[in-house]
């Protein structure tokens, strides 16, 4: 080729790729939720993409693919071509939990995903049903060495925020409780409410409403400062236990080799929606803390959050098929 030649065909290219990059998106981007609707999880995706589409200037519609520890949804989610039309509200399961609670899991957390940006998380706290005498932390630690072996808690399933924020309590603590574990939060929280288990480790989202009617009483907040909502509740860390931070972690996630002008334009875009009013009021609501930052920030944050609860999830035992 000639030089003339190669030089039109080189701003021929990159004229197509301006262009492209510039058109982005140019038809409705999927968002994968692994969870049912109706849940905190798709309230908070509705909410982020009605923002987030304006912005965009194109569809962001919703897909809901739960099951599995959220591997449903990685599935779906890792079918989808790297060009930012496919994307997933990610959380524990496919970032932290699932490497280390399944022994042949079919992607790698590190490789198979491109980071986008985090989303927020949201701290859990140790609940009691008001039967049970327990008011502070100390109290319950106190109950539960009275118990040993005996007394249960309640859980939303086998390798979920709720179940391995309890074992994680339990290692710091020297604890032995039972593992009622549920097919959900929903169900495992209303038998909370109804006496039917006196202990659990509940999600603000799900449960603020029964806190503040008074209907469970929280102990304690897995979190390294006082939930907004809370105020009044102490901390684990208050309470002699420093370690004991559990979180929903949630982020948007891609397959992997998006883009790298995609993936900043959708940062952007959700870093502007995390600070959008509508956004603001619903977490505040919810006790969930925004994590506004870069794709590289999300990373770290994720890789450190998951070789944390690798060694919390080996020393349990804990393996799901």
């Amino acid at each position: 080729m000639k030089p003339m030649q190669f030089l039109l065909a080189a701003c021929v290219a990159l004229a197509a790729w301006t262009a492209q990059a510039q058109s982005f998106p140019a038809q409705p981007i999927k968002w994968i939720v692994p969870f049912a609707a109706g849940g905190g999880t798709d309230n908070i995706a509705r909410t982020l993409a009605e923002v987030i589409q304006q912005g965009l200037g194109a569809p962001v519609v919703i897909d809901n693919r739960p099951g599995a520890a959220t591997n449903v949804g990685v599935a779906a989610l890792l079918h989808g071509k790297a060009d930012g039309y496919t994307v997933m509200q990610a959380e524990n399961g496919a970032l932290l939990f699932n490497e280390f609670l399944f022994a042949k899991l079919p992607y790698n957390p590190t490789k198979d995903f491109t980071y986008i940006g985090g989303i927020g998380r949201l701290p859990v706290a140790l609940a009691v049903h008001p039967s049970l005498p327990v008011r502070t932390l100390a109290d319950f630690v106190a109950y539960a060495k009275e118990n040993s072996g005996k007394a249960h808690y309640a859980s939303a399933g086998v390798g979920t925020p709720h179940h391995m924020a309890m074992e994680l309590f339990k290692q710091q603590a020297g604890l032995d409780l039972v593992h009622i574990p549920y097919k959900g939060a929903a169900p495992a929280l209303q038998d909370l409410v109804g006496g039917q288990v006196k202990v659990m480790m509940v999600d603000l989202a799900s449960s603020l409403q029964y806190i503040r009617a008074g209907k469970i009483h929280v102990v304690a907040i897995a979190a390294n400062r006082r939930a907004q909502a809370l105020p009044d509740v102490p901390t684990f860390r208050e309470g002699g236990y420093k370690d004991v931070d559990a979180y929903a972690f949630q982020g948007l996630i891609g397959p992997a080799g998006m883009p790298a002008d995609v993936v900043a334009k959708l940062n952007a875009e959700l870093n502007k929606a995390l600070a959008h009013p509508k956004v603001v009021a619903l977490f505040s609501n919810f006790g969930f803390e925004a994590m506004t930052g870069t794709p590289e920030e999300f990373r770290t944050a994720a890789r450190d959050e998951r070789m944390r609860w690798g060694r919390v999830i080996k020393t349990a035992g804990v393996q799901l098929e």
